[in-house]
């Protein structure tokens, strides 16, 4: 069975439950709770307790991609208190000032691969020096980020076999010049089957396609075409 579902900020930015209820009668099994912006994080955590999302089968949450000040040092704090142990943080290596802050959060937390707009993360080369300061973090594989970055995937197959065993879930879209999350063309499919054998059948798919809500089933469809090449992975999806 394959773990299929969406980033709350694909679908609605920074209204995580508009999100929520939008997703409510579709076919997905797991959400990330995304508070990209610093002002976002407050209220998304406070929410945790309230919200019902006992139909998900696996849960995560993306950390502020960005921070001034003291801002890191007090996020780590509010994660560490207030996420639940057992879901995967996800984080932008560029935002990190402080290793050690976030060696405090261990295996909780997920690294996820860079956009080439950014000065680290992009490569396999670039997170091995990441994953050297978190020894414990796991991945978070951007397909669309390592696309932009190699057209080829070829840079896509050196972080997969390299970092096999920290991957904890997939991003899926496409990636344009302007470093925009797209819906999935016929190329970007074309593109992403190309890695898909390496990516094991249990990974959580979280797709950060920009869609309506009418836009979902459509790429959910695509985003099973891109990963499962087999009619019998198409079946259980």
């Amino acid at each position: 069975m394959a773990f299929i579902g969406f980033s709350t900020g694909a679908l609605a930015r920074e209204q995580f439950e508009v999100a929520l209820t939008e997703l409510e009668r579709k076919p997905v099994d797991c959400v990330e709770l995304s508070a990209l912006r610093i002002a976002e994080l407050r209220p998304l955590l406070e929410s945790i307790p309230r919200l019902n999302l006992s139909r998900y089968r696996y849960v995560s949450l993306h950390a502020p991609s960005q921070f001034k000040g003291n801002e890191e040092h007090e996020t780590i704090d509010l994660l560490f208190r207030l996420v639940p142990p057992t879901w995967p943080i996800v984080v932008h290596p560029d935002a990190i000032t402080s290793f050690a802050g976030w060696r405090t959060l261990g295996r909780r937390i997920a690294i996820e691969n860079m956009d080439r707009r950014k000065a680290v993360g992009r490569t396999a080369l670039e997170l091995k020096e990441i994953f050297e300061e978190l020894p414990e973090a796991r991945l978070c594989f951007d397909i669309g980020h390592a696309r932009q970055v190699d057209t080829t995937m070829t840079e896509a197959y050196r972080i997969l076999h390299l970092f096999a065993e920290r991957l904890c879930q997939v991003h899926v879209s496409e990636v344009n010049s302007a470093s925009q999350h797209d819906r999935l063309s016929f190329s970007a499919v074309l593109a992403f089957e190309q890695v898909s054998n390496l990516i094991p059948g249990q990974t959580p798919l979280i797709i950060e396609s920009r869609v309506q809500a009418q836009e979902i089933d459509p790429e959910i469809e695509s985003v099973k075409r891109a990963i499962f090449r087999d009619a019998s992975a198409l079946m259980s999806a």
